[in-house]
């Protein structure tokens, strides 16, 4: 009996994208230094509140926060940064700046941006140099929304708009699961079905943020944003948001 074989095709990425599928990698896994670990974006109260109290639970709150709340605005403002440092527009990364430091709606979320943003250019400038990177970021001396800054990292690289905000997508979403597995009576294994439930919604998202401008920002995710007040006399919390 003969059984019948299909050919195998083996496609091989190009050196330059294979680079910035590393460096995104880099750039975003957990290891990198800007103290993601540290913030909860407001989940530490969702469970101090009964909010979250299970699997279910986690997956509900988290793809409100990634479809209707920060997540979806942070990649609009990375891919305005983006689009802006491809264009060595000085001016208007400043301006998606200042609206994304504004956007945040309480002082735990601001320091939550502000914080990582920073931390994440002065990172980058020193270990991923280049000179567009060196110039654009002299714009912004003060303190950084996280999103600009990797989008301004993206742009100032030449990297592809497309799988950068895929990748923030997914490492927001990483971050917040790594967090509730710290605060919440879940588990590794529920966490990690988590993520796969919700990876798909990122797809889409991305896609979105992409096209749509800065007009289409919005979020109404009420609940967490009254608790981002609430966090920081919360009795007893290992986050700082």
């Amino acid at each position: 009996m003969t059984i019948p074989t299909a050919a195998t095709t083996i496609t091989t990425m190009p050196a330059a994208e294979t680079l910035d599928s590393l460096r995104l990698m880099a750039w975003l896994s957990p290891g990198y230094p800007v103290g993601a670990y540290a913030y909860s974006h407001g989940l530490e109260w969702a469970v101090e509140a009964g909010d979250i109290r299970d699997e279910a639970g986690l997956t509900l709150w988290l793809e409100d926060v990634c479809t209707r709340g920060a997540l979806r605005n942070d990649l609009i403002l990375a891919a305005e940064a983006h689009r802006a440092a491809g264009a060595s527009d000085g001016v208007g990364l400043i301006a998606v700046n200042d609206l994304a430091l504004a956007l945040a709606p309480s002082r735990e979320l601001h320091l939550e941006t502000s914080q990582q943003g920073r931390s994440f250019l002065d990172a980058t400038r020193g270990a991923w140099p280049c000179p567009a990177l060196a110039a654009l970021s002299e714009e912004l001396p003060g303190p950084v929304a996280y999103p600009v800054a990797v989008g301004l990292a993206a742009g100032a690289h030449r990297m592809a708009l497309a799988p950068v905000l895929a990748a923030y997508g997914l490492a927001f979403l990483q971050n917040l699961v790594s967090a509730a597995l710290r605060a919440a009576p879940v588990g590794q294994a529920a966490g990690t079905r988590v993520i796969a439930a919700l990876a798909p919604r990122l797809v889409p998202l991305a896609a979105a943020a992409a096209e749509v401008g800065l007009d289409a920002l919005g979020a109404a995710t009420f609940r967490l944003d009254l608790g981002s007040f609430r966090h920081e006399t919360q009795y007893s919390r290992i986050f700082r948001s």
